[in-house]
């Protein structure tokens, strides 16, 4: 597969503009130098459009639509369920979490942390969370779209994802998080359209030109490619283990990510207001939706159109071998669009966090000025350190999105209950928030050597229960934390508009409908 001149084109303009979009619109107005809330939070001024978009821009990357579209030539139409289930999940984060992280103005998780409970906890996760942006996100980011781009150009691959790491560090380094929200809009917009046409094109070579013929063809000739549950004779029951998927563990891993995740929950505190954070939220929910659509289905379709492929990431790099001229240059921009800015949102939250977190706790007197610098520093360095490590830590496995998920389901159990304590039980202390980090990793490393056939996801949901109930056990039995908690919930208001209670009604409807049809 190679792009044509038109193809080309398409991308370069796609690259120049999105460039200098970004520059544009995080300009600060009459020359005003940027302060650290500027850079990091956008002045809090970010609108609901730019919220929602800016939300599925940050997760949708490399790993969704080349790890996802993997899973689903491998596994099917069951891995949806983690878009599916996000969807839930965020209406969750908007009506209940919101409210308490806008009104006690918090700007990073790890600060969160400490005015609940203290100094330590918050050094633990920040250094927890910064490992895993690097070592886990980023390289898995670099890694998959460097697959991409490396089979649609004919690059080599370690070319390809030094030049996308540069190109998503410039993007961002000066505008900072208004730079990435902003213009994120124009990203998903791209995503969206780009991701149909290729879905549309697919469905319609297995049809004969028909779309409906198509779709109905491939369910018919591979109906276990849609089955929503599976069956514990599934070979990849082990990693979405039928009801567990939607009674259990990902509960956890989705309230982590969206609820406790920095560079998700960023744009929502940025936002100017609750409303138009809530507001965001339920675009987002809304995207979600279709998610699966324009990354899963290509996947599926990949198994009659390219049966035998010898690596399931492969699925959707060879669907694009579909396309037309010019229609394969504005989706391979769409998919270098959903990389750039999931790559920028996690570079900017590193940088955040160090700064935020570590820095400025370390050099109180420190400028404005100085704070942003430090994070712009702390960006470059976090790209390299990830660039060189992308190959030596994923070459190795054949799908990406779950290596992902396996890995950070050792510490998600443990961040559940320690946001969740803190945030709606007062007698919740350091001491039980310690145990809830160390007790997660430490108890899913014996559940995995003890049982090494339980499914990953149920693990997490038993660990989940056993970090509850020790960190319980262990707040009850030592000191409480006293004037150190600062978190103010008493008056929060969880109440939400009509307009978002009947958006959460909807997706209920269309979630449980679809599960219906695909049981």
């Amino acid at each position: 597969m190679r792009l044509s001149t038109l193809d080309i084109a398409i991308v370069l303009v796609y690259l120049a503009g999105i460039f200098i979009l970004a520059q544009l619109v995080s300009r600060e107005k009459g020359g005003r130098e940027k302060s650290a809330q500027d850079y990091f939070l956008a002045s809090r001024s970010l609108p609901w459009w730019a919220i929602g978009a800016s939300l599925i821009a940050a997760n949708i990357s490399a790993e969704q639509i080349i790890g996802m579209s993997g899973s689903g030539y491998a596994i099917g139409l069951a891995i949806a369920s983690y878009e599916w289930m996000a969807a839930l999940t965020l209406l969750i984060v908007g009506k209940w979490f919101l409210p308490i992280f806008l009104r006690n103005r918090i700007t990073t998780m790890p600060q969160f942390l400490e005015e609940r409970y203290g100094t330590r906890i918050r050094t633990v996760m920040a250094v927890f969370w910064l490992a895993l942006y690097v070592f886990v996100n980023l390289t898995s980011i670099l890694w998959l779209g460097s697959i991409a781009i490396a089979q649609v150009t004919g690059l080599n691959q370690d070319v390809a994802l030094v030049l996308l790491a540069l190109f998503s560090l410039a993007y961002q380094l000066y505008g900072g998080l208004k730079a990435v929200a902003l213009t994120d809009i124009v990203q998903v917009s791209l995503l969206v359209l780009g991701g149909l046409m290729v879905t549309g094109i697919t469905l319609s070579q297995i049809g004969d030109g028909s779309i409906v013929n198509g779709f109905t063809t491939l369910w018919q000739q591979h109906p276990d490619k849609f089955e929503m549950i599976l069956h514990p004779d599934n070979p990849f029951y082990k990693d979405l283990p039928g009801l567990s998927v939607l009674l259990g563990g990902m509960w956890i891993a989705n309230l982590s990510y969206w609820g406790f995740n920095q560079y998700i929950i960023q744009r929502a505190l940025a936002a100017k207001d609750i409303k138009e954070a809530q507001k965001g939220i339920v675009f987002a929910a809304f995207l979600k939706l279709l998610i699966p659509v324009i990354v899963v289905l290509p996947g599926i379709a990949a198994v009659m159109l390219a049966p035998g492929l010898e690596r399931p990431d492969e699925a959707y790099p060879t669907m694009m071998r579909l396309l037309p001229s010019g229609v394969l240059g504005l989706v391979f921009a769409a998919l270098i669009a959903a990389i750039v800015a999931s790559l920028a949102s996690k570079i900017n939250s590193v940088a955040t966090i160090f700064t935020l977190d570590f820095y400025a706790k370390r050099a109180p007197q420190a400028s404005e000025k100085r704070l942003v610098n430090v994070g712009r520093l702390a960006a470059v360095g976090a790209i390299i350190v990830a660039t060189l490590t992308a190959r030596p830590l994923l070459g190795g496995f054949d799908q990406g999105f779950q290596y992902i998920q396996e890995f950070t389901g050792f510490f998600t159990p443990g961040i559940v209950v320690i946001f969740f304590h803190g945030m709606f039980w007062k007698r919740a202390n350091e001491a039980g928030a310690l145990t809830a980090a160390i007790s997660s990793f430490v108890l899913s490393m014996v559940l995995k050597l003890a049982l090494p056939q339980m499914p990953f996801m149920d693990r997490i949901g038993v660990v989940f229960l056993l970090c509850l109930l020790l960190s319980t056990v262990v707040a009850l039995f030592t000191k409480a934390t006293g004037d150190r908690d600062r978190i103010q919930t008493r008056d929060v208001s969880y109440a939400t508009a009509p307009s978002f209670n009947i958006a959460s009604i909807a997706t209920l409807a269309v979630i449980a409908a679809l599960y219906a049809t695909f049981w």
